[in-house]
C-alpha cells in the first residue's frame, strides 16, 4: 500500500492506494501513530485508489477510529470505490464512519463542525 500524507490546515489528509489488508494495515497504523505523536487528531482518509479491503483492513480502520475518538478527534473518509462502499454497507460500518463522496466535502465538514 502507498500512503501519501499532506496537511490541510489542522487536518491530516492521507491518500491511500492499493490493498488494505493485514500487512498494509500495520503500515497505516504506524503512520497514524506518528501523527498522533504530533497531536494530530483531525484525520481524513481518501480511499479513491484502494482496490481491496478485507476484514483485517476493516479492523485497522475501526482501531484507528477508536483511537481518534479517545483523543476527542475526528476521522472522515471519502472517494470509496463501489466495491469498498459495498463492504462498508454490508458490515454496517457505513453507519459508524463519516463517509463523504469527495475529499472536498469531507474537508468542508470540518469547517462546518468547527463553526458550530
Amino acid at each position: 500500500m502507498e500512503i501519501k500524507v499532506k496537511q490541510e490546515g489542522n487536518i491530516a489528509v492521507l491518500k491511500l492506494a492499493g490493498r488494505l489488508d493485514l500487512a498494509s494495515g500495520t503500515t497505516l497504523k504506524q503512520n497514524m501513530k506518528s501523527l498522533f505523536d504530533k497531536d494530530v487528531t483531525m484525520v481524513h482518509l481518501n480511499l479513491a485508489e484502494v482496490e481491496f479491503v478485507n476484514s483485517s483492513g476493516l479492523g485497522t480502520l475501526v482501531s484507528i477510529m477508536k483511537e481518534i475518538r479517545l483523543m476527542k478527534g475526528r476521522l472522515t473518509m471519502s472517494n470509496l470505490a463501489s466495491y469498498v462502499q459495498e463492504i462498508f454497507d454490508i458490515t454496517q460500518l457505513s453507519h459508524i464512519f463519516e463517509i463523504y463522496a469527495t475529499e472536498e466535502e469531507a474537508l468542508s465538514s470540518f469547517q462546518a463542525v468547527a463553526s458550530n
